[in-house]
């Protein structure tokens, strides 16, 4: 008796531990298996960046070939620096402020250092951001002491609840997250300074609308994690209104991203982008009408602004790394590279 009771005790244990035994290896074999889900191969697609330094000129216009060189050297160097993010697993939103950044700093361009002035002989600078992961943005206007305006809309993006920052309050914002701020007269150079005179004299008795002079600068780009991203920074028109703002700060007019369809930075007479949504309407395009990026931002600037006889151009890529360069102008700077290495810049 004493010896089956013995027994009975034997296998309920030799039972336990067999079940216990299952147990741990299941809970080893799950946890595994949630780690390779959670862990799974790192998925890196292909990326892309454009980028543009304005639109303008009169037909049958050449630059002197020292300057084409000038803007070739130095958009070659903005694409390397962009490229360098993209290619080290950098994200979209840090490729667009660093190539952003580089030509604010360059007098070449109508942004930051090359900004021209208004009619009263000031610069004011406008610039916005957005990343198409998230449907964030970020922009400043009417700016006149941030030596980098894209890195202020950035901040404000990440930084603060809106959306626009403007003037005064933009720049104490600004001065609040360490960014740099400089004496309104950095952003004087003797060119920008040079063509002022020349158009406030010719303008003095133009009608309202009429535009001599205008540019900007953007970039946008598709990182290997898949998220797009857009900015665009500017110092407007020359001789513009004090207190004018253009389309440049305006999310969906000047500046777009949106990873399901595309990112979008635009260039030429802003009024005209304000008033069609140019930015918007070349994803809205692409989502509600099933356009590709070529027809969408080929009819935004081809036909529906041209036939407004507004002048411009813009930069665009879509999520599937597809590039889309359209202008109506003489000429519009702008260059790309993707992960080839392979970098184009064009001028005409």
């Amino acid at each position: 008796m004493k010896k089956n009771k013995m027994n009975q005790v034997e296998n309920k244990i030799l039972c336990f531990i067999t079940c216990l035994f299952i147990i741990l290896s299941g809970t080893s074999i799950f946890s595994q298996n949630v780690s390779s889900i959670q862990h799974p191969a790192s998925s890196i697609q292909n990326w892309v960046l454009v980028i543009h330094g304005g639109a303008g000129g009169t037909a049958g216009q050449k630059m002197p070939e020292e300057v084409q060189q000038q803007y070739t050297a130095m958009m070659t160097e903005v694409l390397k620096a962009g490229a360098a993010v993209l290619s080290g697993g950098g994200t979209s939103m840090d490729a667009v402020e660093t190539c952003i950044r580089m030509m604010e700093d360059s007098p070449l361009f109508n942004a930051g250092k090359g900004a021209v002035f208004t009619e009263e002989g000031k610069n004011e600078m406008d610039a916005s951001i957005m990343d198409g992961k998230t449907l964030k943005a970020g922009a400043v206007a009417g700016v006149s002491t941030i030596k980098n305006p894209i890195s202020a809309a950035r901040a404000v993006m990440e930084k603060s609840k809106h959306v626009l920052l403007i003037d005064g309050g933009a720049e104490k914002f600004a001065k609040e997250q360490g960014l740099e701020i400089v004496p309104a007269s950095y952003f004087y150079t003797k060119k920008r300074w040079d063509e002022f005179q020349k158009i406030h004299s010719e303008e003095l008795n133009a009608k309202p609308d009429s535009v001599k002079s205008h540019g900007t600068v953007g970039a946008v780009a598709l990182d290997s994690h898949g998220n797009l991203a857009a900015g665009t920074s500017t110092g407007g028109m020359t001789n513009k209104m004090k207190g004018r703002i253009g389309d440049s700060p305006i999310i969906g007019a000047g500046t777009y991203a949106d990873n399901n369809t595309c990112a979008v930075s635009c260039t030429g007479h802003g009024e005209y982008f304000i008033r069609n949504v140019v930015a918007y309407d070349i994803a809205a395009r692409m989502e509600y009408k099933g356009q590709s990026l070529q027809d969408a931002a080929g009819d935004v600037v081809n036909k529906k602004l041209k036939s407004q006889g507004a002048e411009g151009g813009l930069i665009a890529v879509d999520q599937n790394g597809n590039i889309a360069m359209p202008f109506n102008t003489a000429l519009m700077f702008r260059g790309s590279i993707s992960t080839d290495g392979k970098i184009r810049v064009e001028i005409y």
